[in-house]
């Protein structure tokens, strides 16, 4: 049997960005993504803390270290600039694995910059 289980999360990092006429999507700065194990194209819930929308949508790649986190297209309309949002992915695996799975948790600064 498979089920469905968290792989990765970045836990409250601010909306930079939110670009309604754009091909719809998120970009994520490329170093929180490779922190967090998530790649481009990868499917992911984004869930706003300040107004509990959730949406999903998927990755694209942005700029390295700029700290972005851009909602694009109508996923543009679920959140403003300022909010605070927690980006989960998951995903299917064998049970008796995910009973010892461990996911990818990281916790960015204010500025969406990884704490060292």
């Amino acid at each position: 049997m498979n089920i469905e289980v968290l792989k990765s999360k970045i836990h409250r990092v601010k909306i930079t960005q939110a670009e309604l006429h754009y091909v719809g999507s998120i970009t994520i700065d490329e170093d929180l993504m490779d922190a967090a194990n998530m790649i481009e194209g990868e499917k992911v819930q984004i869930v706003n803390v300040n107004n509990g929308e959730r949406l999903e949508t998927y990755i694209i790649k942005g700029e390295r270290g700029s700290g972005m986190i851009c909602l694009n297209g109508p996923a543009a309309r679920k959140a403003q600039v300022g909010d605070i949002v927690i980006i989960i992915s998951y995903a299917i695996m064998d049970f008796e694995k995910a009973k010892t799975f461990e996911p990818t948790l990281i916790f960015p600064d204010a500025d969406n910059k990884l704490l060292q």
